[in-house]
Order: structure tokens, then sequence, then C-alpha cells
């Protein structure tokens, strides 16, 4: 499956352009990091407590029908999500200190009076206090953070610290990039998504290590030429790999994207993203970032 051979790509004399679009989607992912503890984003009742109800009714609803008449009970704060079975219906509501389960009665109670040809059960029910919602919010942070850590302590000791440096950057602006990018097209943050953003971290570190052995081995051969023409030489070496890896993970991903349902929709959607990016920035911003400090280093003898 060797589709791509004896490539001579200059990647390095595009590393500007690369740039300038990983900071645009590293700003608008800082944004979205910004947004989510403010309670601006879509979170889920995992961050920010409260109840989802999902319902199954005996004959098709319509959504409009059924938010206007649970405005008309008093929950003109509930979100509404229809499935792809048109009698089944998730009923959302953030919640504050209280009988969130009363709360979830009086919403059957809402339905049943207002249909009562149309019967229903419940299919699930889940319900997460603000205070441990607050607090899954933080270990979400913490457990992101960490990883980054861990990431730049293992690349640090395999290769050099400043090998470790440029992974872990890479590692953040992909994780930014996918935040950002799950933001602006206002899927629901969870504890599922969370995990799809690690996945997405520890997918772009494996595609950034097999990059890095390449430009570490071209090292150690003391190739002819200057130091980008060896990182240009490195990533045209890996890049059949880097593509077969891509394209196949992302065909898996993007599968589940369209054929696994909506339970595991989002969390697909966001690995599929990610594969995106990170491939991306396993060429474009990680070796680029060695060069740039080699750069500077090489400035700071001069001057010396």
């Amino acid at each position: 499956m060797d589709f791509v051979r004896n490539t001579n790509i200059d990647f390095m004399s595009r590393r500007r352009i690369a740039f300038v679009i990983a900071v645009v989607l590293a700003f608008i992912g800082l944004v979205a990091a910004v947004a989510i503890p403010l309670g601006k984003a879509n979170l889920s009742i995992d961050f920010q407590g409260g109840i989802a109800v999902q319902f199954r009714f005996d004959e098709p609803v319509e959504i409009d029908r059924m938010r206007a008449v649970l405005s008309e009970k008093g929950f003109k704060d509930a979100n509404l999500q229809q499935f792809a079975e048109p009698t089944k219906l998730l009923v959302k509501l953030s919640g504050g200190e209280g009988d969130l389960r009363a709360v979830s009665n009086s919403i059957g109670s809402a339905f049943k009076e207002s249909m009562p040809d149309n019967p229903f059960t419940i299919d699930s029910t889940s319900e997460v206090g603000p205070t441990v919602g607050k607090k899954l919010q933080k270990d979400a942070l913490w457990a992101v953070l960490i990883a980054l850590i861990g990431i730049l302590l293992y690349v640090a000791w395999r290769f050099e610290f400043i090998f470790g440096v440029a992974a872990a950057v890479t590692t953040f602006h992909d994780i930014l990039a996918v935040l950002g990018v799950v933001y602006l097209l206002d899927m629901e943050m969870s504890l599922l998504l969370v995990t799809a953003l690690l996945t997405v971290g520890g997918y772009s570190l494996t595609d950034t290590v097999v990059v890095f052995d390449r430009i570490r081995e071209n090292m150690r051969k003391k190739a002819k030429g200057d130091f980008a023409a060896l990182l240009n030489r490195s990533v045209n070496e890996v890049l059949s790999r880097t593509i077969v890896t891509s394209s196949t993970t992302l065909l898996a991903s993007l599968s589940l994207t369209f054929l696994g349902g909506e339970v595991i929709h989002d969390f697909a959607l966001t690995l599929s993203i990610g594969v995106i990016v990170g491939t991306f920035s396993s060429v474009f911003i990680a070796s680029p970032l060695l060069l740039f400090w080699k750069t500077k280093k090489k400035q700071a003898l001069v001057k010396a």
C-alpha cells in the first residue's frame, strides 16, 4: 500500500502559511476554552448538572410541538433533541439544587396531558448534580493538562527536550483546534467529547513520533544539506505511511459517524476532525517547530 513514492515536496517552505492556519485554529480553540467555563457553550449535563430523559412514543412526534408543550408548562429552557427515529425524543434540563427526579415526572405528566392518545415509555434517565458537574469540568481540564505534561516528558526522554516541546505544542494545538471546530459546530460538550479529545491527542502524538523517529535517524546519518532539507527528506520518507494510516483511521471514524447511531455520533465526528487536524500538524507544525528552534539557536551562536 505504498501509494506515494520518492516524493520531494518542500514542506518547510510552506511553514509560514501553515503557522497562520494553526494560529487561527488555536485562537478559535482558546475562545471555546474560555466560553466553556463561562457556560457560553453547548454544555451537557455532565458539566453543568441537570437531567436528561429519553422518551419513546408509540406514534411519531414533532419536536416543535413538544417544545411548545413544555414551554406552556413552564419548561422554557428545556433542550429537545430528536433522533433518526421520529418516535424518540431526548429532553435535557439544566438543574440547580433541587429534586430533578420530580422535574422528570413533571415533564412526563405534561406529555400525558397534552397527548393522551400517544402513550410513551421512558428509555433512560441520567442525572448529574450541579456540584458534580463542576467537579467533572475541573477534572476534565486536569486530564488534558496531565496528558500534555506526560507527552512532553515522554518525548523529551525518548528524543531531546526540544522534540518534547515541539510534540507537546503540536498536541496542544490539535486539541485546541478540534475543540474550536466542535464549538463552531455547536456540538454538545460532554465527557464523551473529552474522551475524544484525549484520543485525538494520542493519535497526534503517535503520528508526530513517527516523523521524529525518521528525523533522528537522518540526523545520526549526518546527511548532507541544511537542516530544512533534512526535515523535508524525513517527512517525505514517511509520507506514504502517514497517508495510509490517516486514510484508514478516517475511514473507520467516518463509518462510525454516519452509521454508528446517535450515541456515538459526536464522538466519532470529533475523531474524524482530529485525524485531519493531527495529520496536518504532524507534517506542517511539528517539524517546522524544530526548524524554528534550530534557526534561532544558530542565530544566537552567531551573535555570541
